[in-house]
């Protein structure tokens, strides 16, 4: 499977096994997030540490996932980006929207301080 999830109690963890994500794949990771989304996970981190090339319909799917977590008041992350996928979210402008981290462990904790600070307001 090139697609993979790990539920953890605050949060789904997406790893992109793929090289290339484009239009032939992005479909099966958009429905991934569909799913998580429906079963009330509403804080995802995605692992983009293998992803070396994506295309529109890549950054189609991450906006997915955005959009469904903060439908349900959640945390959406993106880590690990590869320096083709990181360019291309900034000339996107992406970059201002996205919760981007160099490592799973920065991710955890945005996700946590997130959760914090939604509990607290």
């Amino acid at each position: 499977m090139s697609i993979t999830t790990t539920k953890e109690e605050k949060y789904a963890l997406v790893t992109v096994e793929l090289e290339k994500l484009d239009g032939t794949k992005s479909p099966e990771l958009k429905s991934q997030f569909v799913l998580l989304n429906n079963e009330g996970f509403k804080n995802i981190i995605l692992d983009f540490s293998a992803v070396k090339y994506s295309d529109s319909s890549g950054l189609s799917a991450i906006l997915v996932a955005k959009r469904l977590c903060e439908n349900l008041g959640g945390t959406f992350v993106i880590f690990g980006l590869q320096a083709y996928v990181a360019k291309l979210i900034t000339i996107s402008q992406l970059d201002s929207i996205l919760n981007v981290t160099p490592t799973l462990k920065e991710a955890e904790e945005l996700v946590f301080m997130e959760e914090i600070q939604g509990n607290l307001n």
